[in-house]
């Protein structure tokens, strides 16, 4: 099965990022709307682990649906897997994030993702991910920054 794994330091306090991360149904708090990749609407269906996001984009003729898997606040990860209909030639995908703190105003976070694709596809599917953490580096970072 096909991994990925994407890590990135954000110039902001874990603590502020855990907060935005935690808040799963919230997703519009952080997404930079300004990028290829604008969101209209979330709808969410319950709390906690088990929720599930859906995400409805701009152009986008179904919702990216993102379950919540696990939240763990100690430890600062959580799992997360794409249910439903599945973009770019998806056809399972499971990622754990992990967020650890350098000092009192940075920190890393990283992706490591395992999926399924369909054949022919993988390199789509890759090019999406990646360009999806990305999006999520930059929002969580400028939304940090908002405060």
């Amino acid at each position: 099965m096909p991994t990925i794994d994407a890590q990135c330091e954000l110039q902001a306090a874990a603590e502020r990022i855990w907060e935005l991360i935690q808040d799963f149904g919230n997703i519009e708090a952080w997404w930079p709307q300004g990028g290829p990749v604008r969101i209209a609407r979330v709808d969410v269906e319950g709390q906690g682990p088990g929720m599930v996001r859906h995400i409805y984009n701009e152009g986008m003729p179904a919702p990216v649906s993102e379950r919540l898997d696990s939240l763990d606040p100690p430890s600062r990860l959580w799992q997360l897997s794409i249910v439903g209909e599945r973009p770019a030639g998806l056809l399972r995908y499971q990622a754990t994030g992990r967020l650890q703190p350098l000092d009192a105003q940075r920190c890393t976070i990283s992706y490591h993702g395992q999926f399924e694709v369909e054949p022919g596809r993988e390199d789509e599917a890759r090019q999406f991910l990646e360009g999806c953490y990305a999006l999520m580096f930059a929002g969580l970072e400028e939304a940090a920054r908002r405060g």
